[in-house]
């Protein structure tokens, strides 16, 4: 069973966030492959179903950004899951707004969820896909930025990117990482 976890924060205030992106890419992937996202289960919201003919468990943990690694590594060992079938889907202010990175290990870069993940789970040997929110222009506080409302240009492009990110997530499943990156790095939808 494929893990797909999207990071983000609980509540409204955080919802249409630049931080909240790996929310909405694992709603995008629940609305599409009729996955209901209601059980409340090691601290996450998730929902289990099937993509690309393989069982997965969408997550969207709720112990806010920093925290996320308590319940991907609970949801993990409750479903015997495996590093390799883990997908991390995060936002990444390094990269441009609308860029899209699929890697298949690595260092969190500066990202605090995904850096609590590969904490708690010992080993950051699990595929990710970085969605990249910078603004293109310089930024007083990042915090600031990531936590604050969808510039309107963003929002113009939002659905596109979001369903690029959902596209390449059903990708991994469907046909590993390295398939993944070579059709999804350095595009934008």
């Amino acid at each position: 069973m494929f893990l797909v976890a999207g990071l983000g924060n609980p509540g409204e205030r955080y919802a249409a966030t630049p931080h909240n992106l790996g929310f909405l890419v694992v709603e995008m992937l629940a609305a599409r492959h009729g996955i209901r996202m209601t059980r409340k289960e090691c601290q996450a919201v998730i929902g289990q179903g099937t993509i690309a003919g393989k069982p997965v468990l969408l997550a969207k943990p709720q112990t806010f950004m920093n925290l996320s690694g308590i319940a991907v590594k609970s949801l993990m060992d409750k479903n015997e899951i495996a590093l390799q079938d883990l997908v991390l889907v995060y936002d990444e202010l390094d990269l441009p707004w609308g860029s899209l990175r699929v890697r298949p290990k690595g260092s969190p870069a500066g990202h605090n969820g995904a850096k609590d993940v590969i904490a708690k789970l010992g080993s950051g040997e699990f595929a990710r896909v970085r969605l990249g929110v910078h603004p293109g222009h310089p930024l007083q506080s990042g915090a600031d930025y990531l936590l604050s409302g969808f510039s309107r240009q963003q929002n113009e492009t939002l659905e596109k990117f979001i369903s690029f990110a959902a596209d390449a997530t059903e990708s991994i499943i469907a046909e590993g990482v390295e398939k993944s990156m070579t059709g999804f790095n350095g595009t934008q939808p």
